[in-house]
């Protein structure tokens, strides 16, 4: 029999990959999603590219800070397990807006994990980041370091961790997996699906594609005076498709049958790339020129943040494939086919 899996912000740019690989691995999905920060063509071309399998998705807009509807779902159905996605992720939003970010990412969870709770569905695989090693002492970052946020989206990241292992204790039926993602990007490589962010974009890669279609001037790189190879920060980028396999590793693990408790799990490259590297790989994958304006230090960022991978390699039997030339190929065909995303151009933009 086919395992049903609960998706959370199953329409999101990790979400949509992930019910995508799912469906291709023979998993059912069921997704809840707001579509605060997505879209539902996300889901109708998951479906698409999922071939016979996309029969096997169903698609319900719910908040999951609504209880009553959360319940309706789990009535209706039985889960093997639920990957929670859903959440608010902009770092700089989450220092405006606290309050709206602690309703919604742990208040949320908190409804999911007690309506699971009530029916039964004690397996878990949680969408954490590598926020929550805040500003690290060294590299790579290993699941043993210390934890600390330096902002409200990463902290609420760290209490739901914390909730989560304070849950297992008090339940041992429950078990938990925590992955840490490092910076995802790239898209599938049909180009249909891929990351589409409203409004201005967090991250460097979504800015980097909508100024290699026309829709922006210019790139603002944040700091070119670290102790870097060339003074620009040092991430792990990892490719989208990669960090979805991760997911169904977890689900696998969980599935086996081996004691796992609250187990947390980086997911990575393993390798460091300067934001400036990251630029040129995408410029030659475009062919085209992406102009540079040079800002100061973003306060809050660190400057070499990388993974340590060989726990998941050990344990989850994963690794990531993909190189930064295969993620910014991906990336730019996403963005040469959508260049407004899933909807067309905002007049406002």
């Amino acid at each position: 029999m086919a395992k049903t899996v609960l998706v959370t912000g199953g329409a999101g740019y990790i979400g949509s990959h992930t019910v995508l690989q799912l469906l291709l691995a023979g998993f059912k999905a069921v997704v809840v999603d707001n579509l605060e920060n997505s879209s539902e063509v996300a889901i109708k071309r998951v479906a698409e590219l999922a071939g016979e399998f996309g029969k096997n998705i169903i698609f319900h807009k719910i908040d999951i800070r609504d209880k009553e509807a959360l319940e309706k779902v789990f009535a209706s159905t039985t889960f093997d397990a639920v990957i929670h996605f859903a959440g608010l992720k902009a770092v700089g939003e989450s220092v405006h807006k606290p309050l709206l970010y602690y309703n919604n990412n742990i208040i949320g969870t908190i409804n999911l994990l007690e309506v699971m709770s009530a029916h039964g569905c004690k397996k878990l695989v949680f969408s954490s980041s590598a926020t929550v090693y805040g500003w690290p002492k060294e590299v790579p970052c290993t699941e043993e370091f210390d934890l600390s946020a330096t902002n409200p989206y990463g902290r609420t990241k760290l209490f739901i961790e914390e909730i989560c292992r304070d849950i297992h204790i008090s339940d041992p039926d429950w078990s938990i997996i925590l992955l840490r993602y490092f910076n995802p990007v790239g898209a599938h490589p049909s180009g249909h699906i891929g990351e589409d962010p409203r409004g201005f974009p967090n991250n460097l890669m979504p800015f980097v594609q909508q100024v290699a279609v026309g829709r922006r001037p210019a790139l603002t790189v944040f700091g070119n005076d670290y102790s870097t190879k060339d003074g620009t920060g040092v991430r792990d980028y990892i490719h989208v498709v990669d960090l979805s396999d991760g997911h169904i590793s977890a689900l696998q693990k969980l599935f086996d049958g081996s004691e796992i408790g609250c187990e947390v799990y980086n997911l990575g490259t393993g390798k460091g790339t300067s934001v400036l590297e990251m630029v040129a790989a995408f410029e030659k994958a475009s062919g085209k020129e992406i102009p540079l304006v040079i800002a100061g230090r973003r306060p809050g960022d660190a400057e070499i943040v990388y993974a340590s991978t060989a726990k998941a390699e050990k344990e989850l039997h994963w690794k990531a494939k993909y190189g930064i030339e295969e993620m910014c190929r991906d990336q730019w065909n996403w963005a040469s086919m959508n260049p407004w995303g899933y909807g067309c151009p905002d007049p406002a933009d």
